[in-house]
């Protein structure tokens, strides 16, 4: 066939293809543009699940006159002018195929008042017939119309599901907005029915209102605020802790400058930092909101800019590893004691995300604390003292020295329950322990600061292991030995497909090294970093201190008990024991009082 130019309707569809793939696509583009025009107040009504109707209102600066034909043309758009603005993309919006391509696929109007002019117009499209320009009555803003969402397409509409689903996402992209923009007030009614009223959040505590209304109450209260700021780039939001993980990766918002994506590099990062501390097969939670110069990201990477991609990837994934780490690492004790009825912690040195710790006063505590040995050496050994039977708890108490003293966040011993369980009282009320998993968390810690503290040790193979793999993994090894010495690697190439590996790490001499060295450099080649190693070590360590553990049915002293309580307080991430399950939950005063029904 001879080659043609293809009819301005067809090459319409054919974008609304990638950019408009069910009614939230529609809401998503129509939204963005309502931001990009300065809009504080977004008012959203769609019928039958965004299907049947989507009417969304602003009151931004609104569209010139002489714009509204050209707005509906391929490729015009008020954000970008040359390649120089391409490469410093500050809008959400910049291709200008939006609004003809969900044109080719619906019957639209709009109707827009220009901020500087006294009369509104509106232009409507159908397919049917040319676009005409007429009078309208509208205040400063503009008014987005789309009927019959795929009415010409039967095809793409016997694809769209229930009135029900699509509502869920357009519910879910509404959401996803609606948080990036705490200065914009948002509202939503399906079929007549306010589902979302969204009010302008100002500050801190109106913006975790916002979030609760979007997320759930149980999301903010066991949420923690952080925020980093290094070499021009910005992180900052709310992390879920580990005890409040998801079963699928639904509440994970992440927006770059403003704008939601979903990128691998993120969620790697987030992922890895969430390692340590989250159950087997859970998903972590947040919303948090990355700022950088927007020369250094690529949002011109995915036809519905879904995806962005990062000029210094590795240096971001480094950044996002880091802050979400060390702030996961520095939630203080007593904060979070405070915060919620079972809120999960862990504390290390205070930064500046940790606050100080609330002071009390206590009648019942122990003046003189016996410090109890966790020597990384005789980690098998820990806790010998534990075999000792416990004498009266009752003659460990001080009632009446020192009444004033200082309660630590996760406050003082009273009783062990049932040899599984230490009972403690902060200022807050009663922490219960569980005393194998808080032990097992200390003991890890400790053993993995030992090994980077002492480097990689590796031992020689009796017999060196001879390794199959392809040309370009055997070019990548041997051009990067010192890399993998690093590492704790031997390797040497013997043949064009071949490697011999002659060293291994110590801690990993029984694991299985050929598969992890395949696995290693699979990474490197196409990452330029590993953290198998790292990973299995860890593994390994976890065992270790698991064993190595208090275990249940051990008697502790008074002393013993609180010499437990004031490590968890110096160990980094003692909220979550290695397998992710909680140690320790809090039960204030308040509801206690509501469990025993007391004041009513």
């Amino acid at each position: 066939k001879r080659i043609q130019a293809m009819p301005e309707t067809l090459i319409n569809q054919i974008a609304a293809g990638e950019v408009v793939e069910r009614p939230a696509s529609v809401i998503k583009e129509l939204l963005e543009n309502a931001l990009d025009a300065d809009a504080t107040r977004i008012d959203i009504d769609v019928e039958q699940g965004g299907i049947k109707l989507i009417r969304i209102r602003d009151n931004g600066h609104g569209i010139h006159k002489d714009d509204l034909k050209l707005s509906l043309s391929t490729h015009a758009t008020s954000k970008i002018r040359n390649i120089d603005d391409l490469e410093h993309v500050a809008s959400l919006g910049f291709r200008g195929e939006a609004l003809p391509s969900i044109a080719s696929v619906s019957r639209m109007s709009v109707v827009s008042k220009w901020l500087e002019h006294d009369d509104a117009w509106r232009i409507s499209v159908d397919n049917s017939r040319d676009a005409e320009i007429e009078p309208a009555a509208h205040a400063t803003g503009t008014t987005v119309e789309v009927r019959d969402l795929f009415f010409n397409i039967p095809a793409r509409r016997k694809f769209l599901r229930t009135e029900k689903t699509e509502f869920n996402h357009l519910d879910d992209v509404i959401k996803r907005i609606a948080l990036s923009r705490f200065d914009v007030e948002v509202s939503l009614r399906h079929n007549q029915r306010v589902v979302r009223q969204l009010k302008v959040a100002g500050d801190r505590k109106q913006q975790e209102k916002r979030l609760a209304d979007v997320c759930g109450d149980a999301f903010i209260e066991q949420a923690i605020y952080t925020d980093f700021t290094i070499d021009g780039l910005r992180l900052w939001g709310w992390l879920a802790l580990p005890t409040y993980s998801r079963s699928q990766a639904d509440m994970q918002y992440f927006y770059v400058n403003g704008r939601m994506v979903r990128d691998k590099v993120v969620t790697h990062a987030v992922r890895q930092a969430y390692r340590d501390v989250l159950f087997h097969g859970r998903h972590p939670a947040y919303v948090l909101f990355l700022e950088m110069d927007p020369a250094s990201v690529d949002v011109n990477a995915h036809p519905g800019k879904h995806e962005v991609r990062f000029r210094q990837s590795r240096g971001v994934h480094d950044f996002l590893f880091r802050a979400i780490h060390k702030s996961l690492a520095e939630v203080n004790q007593g904060d979070e004691a405070a915060h919620a009825m079972q809120h999960f912690s862990g504390q290390g040195d205070s930064g500046q995300n940790s606050q100080q710790t609330p002071t009390a006063t206590v009648s019942n505590f122990v003046p003189q604390q016996r410090p109890m040995s966790l020597n990384v050496a005789e980690q098998s050994k820990a806790y010998q003292a534990f075999m000792t039977p416990a004498q009266s708890s009752v003659s460990s108490f001080a009632l009446d020295e020192q009444a004033d003293a200082e309660i630590p966040p996760l406050g003082f011993a009273l009783a062990q329950l049932q040899g599984i369980y230490v009972l403690a009282q902060n200022a807050q009320g009663l922490i219960i322990v569980d005393m194998h998993a808080a032990h097992e968390r200390i003991t890890y810690e400790k053993l993995k600061q030992s090994y980077d503290e002492q480097q990689i040790q590796t031992q020689p193979i009796l017999v060196p292991l001879s390794i199959s793999v392809s040309e370009k993994e055997a070019d990548f090894a041997e051009s990067n030995q010192a890399m993998f010495k690093q590492l704790g690697f031997r390797v040497d190439r013997t043949g064009p497909q071949t490697l011999k590996l002659r060293e291994v790490p110590v801690v990993l001499a029984n694991s299985d090294v050929e598969t992890l060295l395949r696995d290693v450099l699979s990474d490197l080649i196409q990452h330029g970093s590993s953290e198998r190693i790292r990973d299995e070590r860890n593994e390994i360590l976890s065992t270790m201190a698991c064993h190595g553990s208090v275990r249940a049915n051990r008697v502790l002293t008074v002393p013993e008990m609180n010499a437990l309580l004031r490590d968890m307080e110096a160990t980094e991430r003692s909220g979550q024991c290695n397998h992710g399950r909680p140690t320790w939950i809090q039960l204030s005063i308040d509801e206690l009082d509501k469990m025993f029904m007391r004041g009513r």
